[in-house]
């Protein structure tokens, strides 16, 4: 099993009033993966971290293997997803790890 560990921030251009929104867009979108995606197991998308995070939000995930993360990242669904994740955010922080 590989957990997959990402985080981001919000891009500065991004208003603070529309931030909201756009966080709860990207996790109805990662978490709305999971069933959709071959061994992608679980996905959280946590919105409001406490105030001595360096990042705005992040996901944890777990996937099958290192083999379903690879497909994962390259999953037509997960794709689209990820292009509007990108177009909002900045700073991305990842670890991946095998449990």
């Amino acid at each position: 099993m590989v957990k997959h560990i990402v985080m981001w921030s919000f891009r500065e251009e991004i208003p603070k009033d529309e931030r909201e929104a756009a966080a709860l867009r990207i996790k109805e979108g990662l978490e709305g993966l999971v069933g959709v995606v071959p061994g992608l197991l679980s996905a959280r998308v946590i919105l409001h971290p406490i105030s001595s995070s360096t990042h705005d939000l992040s996901l944890v995930s777990e996937l099958e293997s290192a083999q379903a993360l690879k497909d994962y990242k390259d999953n037509p669904d997960h794709l689209k997803v990820a292009a509007f994740v990108r177009s909002v955010t900045c700073g991305r922080a990842c670890l991946d790890y095998e449990m």
